[in-house]
């Protein structure tokens, strides 16, 4: 038998040494291939429960994203409604549902109000609706957030006093004129989260940007 010297024993001895680590490494690498092919066989059949996966991914809700609007002015003291006929209101649909803006802008008119724009709003609107307006428009926002269920009051630095009205997702109709409470020899009553003119003031929303004409009334509002 041949007799190996010390240099050769020491080569074979580290040979069988990488060969041993080696094996470890793929050993190992191939358990915890198996660990989690088992555990997302358990998971998947229900077997095992996942808490972080049982959370929802969503959007979100319509309250947080109203509440990053700014707060509404609340209304001078002593400020009385207007007369409908002095109220410029443009109607926009941002519920999606063909005709809302029509109908909508044909019972307002019914009521006294001037409707010069009645169309699509470019994005959709979760909630019932919003009333934008300058603060030259600040007592005919109030005045028709009467007419409006769950209105959501913002104000923006047009100088205008015409104003809008934005119907969302969740609008179906206008106040039932019998149950509008509103005297025009009562002062305007504050909206909940109001804040004084000056706090809104400083706070109001860029005014609007001119825009070509809105869709025509009928066609969706595409989805926002």
């Amino acid at each position: 038998m041949e007799e190996l010297t010390a240099a050769e024993r020491e080569r074979r001895l580290r040979r069988r040494r990488t060969h041993e680590r080696q094996a470890v490494v793929f050993g190992s690498l191939i358990a915890g291939l198996v660990v989690a092919g088992v555990g997302s066989a358990a998971v998947y059949t229900g077997v095992v429960s996942a808490p972080f996966l049982d959370r929802e991914f969503s959007s979100p809700p319509a309250d947080d994203a109203a509440s990053t609007l700014p707060p509404p002015p609340c209304p001078p003291e002593g400020m009385l409604p207007i007369q409908y006929t002095a109220i410029s209101v443009n109607v926009y649909n941002g519920a999606g549902r063909s005709g809302l803006a029509g109908e909508t802008s044909s019972a307002l008119s019914t009521r006294g109000f001037v409707v010069p724009t009645a169309g699509n709003y470019p994005a959709r609107l979760p909630g019932s609706a919003q009333i934008v307006f300058g603060e030259a428009g600040l007592q005919s926002a109030y005045t028709l957030a009467a007419h409006v269920p769950t209105p959501v009051l913002v104000m923006d630095q047009r100088a205008e006093t015409a104003i809008d009205l934005v119907l969302g997702e969740q609008f179906s109709t206008l106040v039932d004129p019998a149950a509008v409470v509103l005297d025009l020899a009562v002062p305007l009553s504050p909206v909940e989260g109001c804040v004084p003119l000056e706090e809104a003031r400083a706070a109001a929303l860029p005014a609007p940007t001119p825009t070509a004409a809105p869709a025509v009334e009928g066609e969706p509002a595409p989805e926002g």
